[in-house]
């Protein structure tokens, strides 16, 4: 499946550089310290980018881009100042000059081994559009992934079920474009949107992908308790959110007995 040419950006010349992005709200300069401290340690340059503010948001602004019920939950002002933060992101990223960029959320941990992958683009795959590069979720949670190809020290391998979060990914210049033009309301949070294929309606045209081991995770410690409050949902969207992952596991089944994916467990290395 691919992108209408609606969407796609307008052809001109870039270099295949990368810059990186941290989302931080103006009223945590508590957590840029943290992820600054981290960063300077690992020897990367980076750029704090404001993020949106649920709190002091204008509320019909804050609502234009998002449906008005949610797909999995009702969405709150934190799960769209979220979303909506990226999305300035992504227009940024589209109106520049670079291939690639990496969002960081400000609540992350990285790796080690994440310069290595974040102070050049050279080593992305030319298919590769969006990437993973977080883990996210229990130590002992499975996820899908297809048939991979060995990049440095790590395996890049096609995202092929749920593996929510959205503290760290590297998108391109292109992707980023095709996102920040979506006209359709987002029914969804952020994570749902990239790396969920169940509820995503354009995770198959991004059709990302996850690096295994991942470089980036999500602790409370880097930025204390997260700002975004998730709703509930109701025992009806409960219901239908089983039901809708009742019916993706005979897909997944059948991938995994005929060798087309595995299910992995993703750490941080």
């Amino acid at each position: 499946m691919g992108w209408p040419a609606a969407y796609l950006p307008p052809r001109r010349s870039y270099t295949k550089t990368m810059r990186i992005f941290v989302i931080n709200l103006a009223r945590r300069p508590d957590r840029m310290a943290a992820m600054a401290a981290q960063l300077d340690r690992l020897g990367l340059i980076y750029e704090r980018f404001d993020a949106v503010d649920g709190k002091t948001c204008n509320p019909a602004e804050l609502n234009a881009p998002f449906a008005a019920e949610g797909a999995m939950a009702e969405l709150t002002p934190g799960d769209k100042a979220c979303t909506t933060s990226h999305i300035h992101l992504w227009r940024k990223i589209a109106a520049g000059s670079d291939s690639h960029a990496v969002i960081l959320e400000d609540d992350v941990e990285l790796s080690a081994a994440a310069p290595n992958f974040l102070k050049s683009a050279d080593w992305i795959p030319p298919d590769a559009g969006l990437i993973k590069i977080e883990r996210y979720g229990d130590s002992d949670q499975l996820t899908l992934v297809g048939r991979g190809r060995s990049v440095q020290d790590r395996e890049m391998a096609p995202l092929l079920s749920r593996h929510p979060g959205s503290g760290g990914y590297i998108i391109s210049r292109e992707s980023a474009a095709l996102l920040a033009a979506m006209k359709e309301k987002i029914a969804v949070p952020i994570d749902q949107l990239l790396f969920n294929p169940i509820y995503s309606p354009v995770f198959r045209a991004l059709a990302p992908w996850q690096m295994v081991p991942a470089i980036v995770e999500q602790q409370v410690q880097v930025g204390g308790g997260t700002d975004i409050k998730r709703a509930r949902p109701p025992f009806a969207k409960k219901l239908t959110r089983s039901l809708r992952s009742l019916m993706a596991m005979p897909i997944q089944i059948v991938s995994v007995l005929s060798g087309r994916a595995r299910a992995v467990k993703i750490r941080l290395g």
